[in-house]
């Protein structure tokens, strides 16, 4: 693994990136009118009724995350797998597995995680899934996801206990805390950052659902998504995974 290096984008490729995302940040207003939910940083669970089955199904997907974390080394890091995260993933202290990016199933990853992967597929209109797993002492730096047509699913699996003023995420003006086996569900559209300054890492279930929106917002997300999927933006990281799991 230690000879694995990420193919990096064309300078072609983060242009069309880079424009992509300007595009979509000019899309929040319009999904915040045609939302059914509210915009706001923090998004209450009873909007998702299929939060509390998730919940319940903390015990085997935690026992799977540990089972993978024996072996840390053949986890990479968010940035070996999507370039984009270079900003805010450095060296090896923000490790990702990854089993669906954007709509696409990584089927070597969920044959390793089977109650996980049964339990992302009960999720309506589930995009993207993975661990997230923070290292000890890191801070991701504030940044902001590139579209609010989707939101953000946190459940909690390695949480550092009685330490919240050490380990938190910040969403706009809001600072949240984890739970192991509870879901909070946020806007990450508003700028958010991640402090872990406990000596334990913190270990998520981090999931992207589509946000609930009227027929004119369902269509017009339908396209965009569509486009997104076909972009580099997602495109290169399934490449990178491939690459990463051979």
């Amino acid at each position: 693994m230690a000879e694995y290096t990420v193919k990096q984008r064309t300078y072609g490729q983060r242009i069309f990136v880079s424009i992509g995302k300007k595009i979509l940040r000019w899309s929040g207003e319009f999904e915040a009118r045609h939302s059914l939910i509210p915009s706001t940083p923090k998004i209450d669970n009873q909007y998702f009724p299929w939060v509390t089955e998730l919940e319940n199904t903390f015990p085997q997907i935690r026992e799977e995350l540990l089972e993978l974390l024996k072996y840390p080394e053949k986890i990479p890091a968010f940035h070996q797998i999507s370039p984009d995260q270079q900003r805010i993933s450095k060296g090896s202290s923000w490790k990702t597995f990854g089993m669906y990016v954007f709509g696409e199933r990584i089927d070597e990853n969920c044959r390793l995680c089977p109650h996980t992967d049964a339990a992302l597929a009960a999720i309506p209109n589930m995009r993207t899934a993975m661990f997230s797993i923070l290292q000890p002492h890191y801070h991701i730096v504030p940044h902001r996801g590139p579209s609010r047509a989707v939101v953000r699913v946190h459940l909690g699996l390695i949480v550092p206990k009685d330490q919240p003023e050490k380990l938190w995420i910040r969403v706009d003006n809001q600072r949240l805390h984890w739970e192991e086996g509870k879901v909070i569900i946020f806007d990450d559209f508003y700028e958010h950052e991640v402090r872990n300054d406990t000596d334990e890492l913190r270990a998520v279930l981090f999931i992207d659902v589509d946000r609930p929106m009227d027929k004119l917002g369902t269509w017009v997300n339908k396209l965009l998504f569509a486009l997104i999927k076909a972009s580099p933006y997602v495109k290169q990281p399934l490449k990178n995974l491939a690459k990463w799991n051979r």
